[in-house]
């Protein structure tokens, strides 16, 4: 009987690889679908897809399809690290550093200020236990904007709110990891609070993050240097980013912190030193690709994992979860967006711009994932989850869904379809010179007739005349568009100066990078 057994074994091994195949590709088809689907019916273009996707895994879950079980592993491990270096690879140093005070005031303090509130307020007005309150806490401190950033840009809100929100959202994420981490030992009755040892112990999660993830970035930097082959740099920021990670939470750092890092090392300094623009732009291109795909599969994963049930049981002390959260998400923005006005002397957050930040404080898949890490042995495990789920379809389909009219109502959308438009006309002008050009060099070269060639030039000139017109037009009607043009010219003058130093690097003719020169001498609009 041994030989059927050692038979079968590898027969059921091969049936359960196949069904876990079929129902990843069924997950794929069904999310991919409902995101291509936002994009094609113009009803569902101003719903972020992310939110359709939620919407869907809860219908999927009403009526009881399951079509996968989600692990913590699975989205700490699988999706956290590309959704996290996608964001940090695109995020902009240079506007990240000039708002750092009030994106660690609210990473870092804000978290704060959530966990304390959450625990004193869930035992006092919910009863909850210490060790739920401490965890709820700790998992609803990790906020998760990324339905709102992905309407910002849609809308063409202010780049600078985009920045604030894409920024608290990358640190508050690995400082509300840390969090828990460092509460799960008290909640399970392990450990006893000290406040020394818990910031020594924070310290130590952050410091090794920044450390492993600093030398991982700046070590694939300088050997991108030598080579110029896409598909292997583009390649080496994959592995960078979950090899980070990995590395990281095994040595005892944070490899949230890590990613982080690492991610804004390779896209601020790494990008420009070690590839060419072509390059870079492949890569970019792989990492927007990647974090639509991975998205696209955890929305509809946690909408898949609610148990209604469950939240049913718990909607009380869910209510005074919202509460609470709300409630301190106003005190430490409104409370540290002052703190930072006065601290910096630089644009002041502006009022409705703090309005924006508070509201848009969603919470999602770092939430839900640390919530279902929570050890089965702890008898709370399921009102933990039940609340955190609970809060965090609040703020997504509430919170998420009343965005855009909150932008409306505080004149903060911003003029995308205007600057699309431009940009539209800029590109048209840009071609038909181009093509005018390529028409006087052919007459010049003598390789096609002289009147043929001239007649096509009148056509052109005469469509580049109407182009022309359109642009005055639109400028006229729309001043503040200049504003957006200078801009972008000098974008594009900061990026020639950067990827000409670059490729004196790459020649072997300079050994590092230069400061640039340009940063400080040109205006910013």
């Amino acid at each position: 009987m041994h030989w059927l057994a050692v038979a079968v074994e590898p027969a059921l091994e091969n049936q359960a690889i196949e069904e876990n195949l079929r129902q990843f590709l069924l997950v794929l088809s069904v999310s991919l679908g409902v995101a291509t689907l936002s994009r094609v019916f113009s009803i569902l273009r101003n719903i972020p897809y992310t939110l359709l996707l939620l919407v869907v895994g809860l219908g999927l879950a009403v009526v009881d399809v399951r079509l996968v079980n989600l692990s913590p592993e699975l989205i700490l491990f699988i999706f956290l690290p590309p959704l996290l270096f996608e964001a940090a690879w695109n995020i902009q140093w240079s506007r990240l550093k000039s708002d750092i005070i009030p994106i660690l005031l609210y990473a870092v303090i804000g978290v704060v200020i959530c966990v304390l509130s959450l625990v004193f307020g869930l035992q006092q007005l919910a009863g909850a236990s210490l060790a739920t309150s401490l965890l709820v806490g700790a998992s609803l401190s990790a906020t998760d904007p990324v339905s709102v950033t992905a309407l910002f840009r849609e809308l063409g809100v202010d780049k600078r709110l985009t920045t604030l929100m894409e920024g608290e959202s990358l640190f508050n994420d690995g400082v509300a990891v840390v969090a828990f981490n460092l509460l799960l030992g008290i909640a399970l009755g392990l450990e006893q609070f000290n406040a020394s040892v818990t910031i020594a112990r924070f310290a130590l999660f952050v410091g090794l993050g920044i450390s492993l993830g600093g030398l991982i970035g700046f070590g694939i930097s300088f050997l991108t240097q030598r080579f110029d082959i896409p598909l292997v740099e583009q390649s080496l920021t994959l592995v960078s980013a979950y090899g980070t990670y990995i590395i990281a939470e095994e040595v005892g750092g944070s490899g949230v912190i890590a990613v982080v890092t690492t991610g804004l090392i390779l896209g601020n300094f790494g990008s420009r030193i070690g590839m060419n623009p072509r390059t870079r732009l492949v890569v970019s291109e792989f990492w927007e690709f990647l974090a639509f795909f991975v998205n696209s599969i955890v929305f509809l994963l946690i909408g898949d994992q609610v148990r209604f049930q469950y939240l049913i049981d718990y909607a009380e002390t869910i209510g005074i979860a919202i509460f609470i959260m709300i409630a301190a998400r106003a005190v430490s923005v409104y409370g540290l967006g002052l703190l930072s006005n006065a601290a910096t002397s630089g644009e002041n957050i502006s009022i409705p711009g703090q309005s924006v930040l508070w509201w848009g404080g969603l919470r999602g898949s770092v939430a839900v994932a640390l919530a279902l890490s929570v050890p089965e042995s702890l008898a709370q495990r399921e009102e933990i989850i039940s609340v955190v789920f609970g809060v965090m379809l609040f703020t997504l389909l509430v919170q998420g869904l009343t965005t855009q009219p909150l932008l409306s109502w505080l004149d903060l959308l911003g003029d995308q379809p205007t600057r699309q438009k431009h940009t539209q006309l800029i590109a048209h002008r840009v071609a038909l010179n181009r093509v005018l050009d390529r028409l006087k060099e052919l007459i010049t070269r003598q390789e096609v007739d002289e009147e043929f060639a001239r007649y096509q030039i009148a056509l052109v000139e005469g469509q580049l005349e109407e182009v022309q017109e359109d642009l005055v037009k639109l400028q006229r009607s729309h001043p503040e568009i200049l504003e957006y043009a200078a801009e972008q010219v000098r974008d594009e003058l900061l990026a020639i100066e950067s990827d000409t130093y670059a490729e004196f690097i790459r020649a072997g003719q300079l050994k590092d990078e230069l400061a640039p020169l340009l940063q400080d001498v040109l205006p910013q609009t």
